[in-house]
């Protein structure tokens, strides 16, 4: 069995770069979050996931699916229906995140009067 290369997501050329990249973008993470609840439509993600355009999302969708991250469900119906899914891979990525977001949430009124305080000096 041939011996991976290690990887450093601290050096410019390592491919894990790319994929740190795409987990640490707002859209993906808050969509990666939204998914965790199990599968949904389009328009239910985009509602679910205030300010994200149409366009941003059907960027994000196919990048997480290119990256093995959500799968997406097509039925033949009419209208046609599609649902996008977190795979295992998907799912592994809501623990982090979600820690992520709540650190967000919990901490949001230090950070802005931090914020406000450099400001106030500037």
């Amino acid at each position: 069995m041939p011996q991976l290369p290690a990887f450093d997501v601290m050096t410019a050329t390592c491919p894990s770069r790319t994929s740190l990249v795409r987990i640490a973008n707002k859209w993906t993470a808050m969509v990666v979050i939204a998914l965790s609840s199990g599968r949904m439509r389009f328009r239910d993600l985009r509602a679910t996931v205030d300010g994200i355009s149409a366009k941003v999302l059907t960027e994000t969708l196919r990048d997480l699916e290119r990256d093995g991250l959500v799968t997406r469900h097509m039925y033949a119906e009419v209208p046609p229906r599609v649902e996008y899914e977190l795979t295992a891979l998907g799912r592994t990525l809501h623990a982090p995140l979600h820690a992520l977001g709540s650190w967000a949430e919990d901490h949001i009124t230090e950070v802005l009067a931090a914020r406000e305080s450099y400001d106030a000096r500037q």
